[in-house]
């Protein structure tokens, strides 16, 4: 394996040394006597590795590999140094050179430092791919005017440290949004670190996110790190903030305020620099007059609204995102690309997708794994999607007018939305005790997520003893 290799130094010796050694190897080189020189070959042609010597007359080594790195920021650097030279020669590791080299090493150990630095590069830039691959595959799909607004916003958004607020309803692809806006920011290289606020008990989220010390509170066997210093440098995705607690709203608060958190049990103030993104499917201007979120804390997190809106409202994505899926989960499965039938398209665009995305994205798999031939026919689809009737009834919470389901009018005293409570409890306490109570299979009949049915069952009163 050989590649492109520059040396520069000013002394001729040991530039033509270098040279001789890696070209007897098979490599390609060049060779500058400064740091001005080495620039002009760096931006006229790509060299996969730099011999940088770091006493030069022209200009002192530092300054330019600090240039070169700014240029060209993924370039390789090797420096070269004498022995008087080591302290600074790890000085400029620190800067970014990723080895160093005595002038007098020999042979062998250049051409297998040479050799070091390929193979890094060459995984450099397969983990690049790798990272755009995973990227191409949380993208937000679609080409609906909806999907395409969210584009902009997210275009326009993410290259600055603004706080982004993500409404909409569950299943319809928040995280997917928070993730695009990550990927294309300037934290983009540092954490990504999510946290699903409904699906931590109130009593552990506050040392979740902010870590806690030894003793802190019972069964605190030793200090551990919170999402906040684990997201330092990079994007904190708090998930169903809506469902936070006033306490915990409290310290996220002067988080965000000062920059500054505490750990449970701790006095001691840590510095943390974090970009925050959320997302609620609840209408928080309405949990703030109820008195169950802060208005402080809302207009922080506010900054840039985004909603994403329900899959039945972009029916015109519907058919894109399911063939976008199919040929993940055959790639995924080992399996032969499949197609979907014109019969089962129409039934996909018919289906009013209460779970939205998600939902679309489970029985898409299903759909993978059950047919047998390479296109997926009616008799391959769930009869709840063949019925065009979902089980369950779409949960209430509602993000924005548009898209609410107001109950102004009641019979015999009863409203709209009572009597869809009543319903929903009973098919819940149905399913639950069909299942024996264990919430897992429950779940799974009900096309619920594990913790979103824990979360009803809170909100409508529902117990083992109910």
């Amino acid at each position: 394996m050989t590649g492109r290799v520059l040396i520069v130094d000013d002394e001729p010796n040991i530039r033509r040394t270098l040279e001789m050694i890696h070209r007897n190897a098979g490599w390609e080189a060049a060779s500058a006597e400064g740091g001005s020189a080495a620039l002009r070959l760096l931006d006229a042609g790509a060299f996969d590795i730099v011999y940088l010597d770091l006493a030069m007359p022209e200009r002192d080594g530092i300054d330019v590999l600090a240039d070169i790195k700014t240029a060209h920021p993924d370039q390789i650097v090797v420096i070269l140094t004498g022995q008087a030279s080591l302290e600074r020669a790890v000085e400029a590791i620190k800067l970014g050179a990723f080895d160093f080299l005595e002038k007098d090493c020999g042979k062998e150990r250049i051409l297998l430092t040479s050799k070091n630095a390929l193979g890094f590069r060459t995984l450099a830039r397969e983990n690049q791919l790798l990272k755009r691959g995973a990227r191409s595959r949380r993208e937000f799909l679609g080409k609906s005017a909806a999907v395409l607004e969210i584009i902009k916003q997210v275009a326009r958004v993410a290259p600055t440290n603004a706080r982004v607020l993500i409404l909409g309803e569950s299943g319809t692809g928040k995280e997917l949004i928070a993730e695009s806006i990550h990927d294309r920011s300037k934290r983009a290289d540092r954490p990504f670190i999510k946290v699903n606020c409904a699906a931590i008990p109130e009593e552990l989220i506050e040392s979740e996110l902010f870590g806690s010390v030894k003793g802190a509170f019972t069964g605190s066997v030793q200090s551990r790190e919170g999402k906040f210093q684990a997201a330092h440098g990079g994007t904190l995705f708090l998930d169903e903030i809506g469902d936070m607690s006033l306490k915990v709203q409290t310290k996220v608060l002067r988080a965000l305020q000062e920059g500054e958190i505490e750990k449970v049990g701790s006095n001691e103030v840590t510095r943390v620099d974090v970009r925050v993104i959320a997302a609620t499917n609840k209408d928080l201007p309405a949990e703030v007059s109820e008195g169950r979120f802060r208005e402080d804390l809302y207009f922080r997190i506010n900054v840039v609204p985004i909603y994403s809106p329900p899959l039945r409202g972009r029916k015109e994505d519907i058919v894109l995102l399911a063939r976008a899926f199919l040929g993940e989960y055959c790639s995924e499965n080992g399996m032969p690309a499949k197609d979907l039938d014109d019969e089962v398209i129409d039934l996909l665009v018919r289906y009013p997708w209460p779970g939205n995305v998600r939902e679309l994205r489970n029985q898409i798999e299903r759909m993978v794994i059950m047919s047998s031939g390479l296109d997926i026919h009616a008799h391959d689809v769930s009869a709840e999607i063949r019925s065009g009737v979902p089980k369950t009834v779409r949960s209430e919470e509602k993000v924005s007018p548009e898209t609410s389901d107001p109950s102004p009018f009641a019979v015999n005293g009863k409203t709209l939305g009572d009597a869809r409570r009543e319903f929903e409890r009973k098919l819940i306490l149905e399913t639950l005790t069909s299942h024996n109570w264990n919430v897992s299979r429950a779940a799974a009949e009900l096309g619920l997520e594990r913790t979103n049915l824990h979360k009803k069952m809170k909100a409508l009163n529902i117990s083992r003893n109910s």
